[in-house]
């Protein structure tokens, strides 16, 4: 568990980071660059987002930015697509959560390893007060996305291809066909 201290050092580290990384277990872990598929997915997810925005209250964040929570596991988050209420801080990390954070899967995101921490995330984005967060499966036979919601460990919709996927009750009246998702 980081201190204080221990913690504000573990920030500025993470603000000086070239490329992207999160604040985990009282470690700077860094995160592997993504591919193809994974990129676009996240960009699309992100453009409709935007779109939203511009109507309604919050903002939409591309891949890489850096949300700083106050956690005993945990100190950051930097989702690959997310939507916020926090205000605005210049230059500086967002203090506080995303309403609604995306974590697209890359190639490595696959096996009994990975669905642990990706598990672990999303009760860690719960507990730091996220009310929702997809989790884009790339690998599936049919492309899907997975929402979750604080109430179940499980997720409470599964959207497929010709479906059209949500994100209630984060974004709420935000819709997004999930093949535009997966152009």
């Amino acid at each position: 568990m980081a201190t204080a201290t221990t913690a504000a050092v573990l920030i500025e580290q993470l603000s000086n980071v070239e490329g992207k990384a999160e604040l985990v277990g009282g470690e700077l872990v860094l995160i592997s660059p993504t591919g193809d598929m994974p990129s676009s997915a996240g960009g699309n997810i992100f453009v409709s987002l935007h779109t939203y925005a511009k109507h309604n209250e919050g903002r939409a964040y591309t891949d890489n930015i850096a949300y700083v929570v106050d956690l005993p596991s945990r100190k950051s988050f930097s989702p690959d697509a997310s939507y916020s209420l926090l205000p605005r801080t210049g230059k500086k990390f967002l203090q506080g959560t995303p309403v609604f954070a995306v974590e697209v899967r890359s190639e490595g995101d696959y096996g009994k390893y990975s669905e642990r921490r990706m598990s672990d995330k999303r009760a860690d984005y719960f507990a730091a007060g996220t009310i929702a967060v997809w989790d884009v499966d790339l690998d599936s036979n049919d492309n899907v996305v997975r929402l979750y919601t604080a109430a179940s460990e499980t997720p409470t919709a599964v959207f497929g291809r010709g479906q059209i996927a949500h994100a209630e009750p984060a974004v709420p009246g935000w819709t997004l066909p999930v093949d535009e998702i997966f152009e």
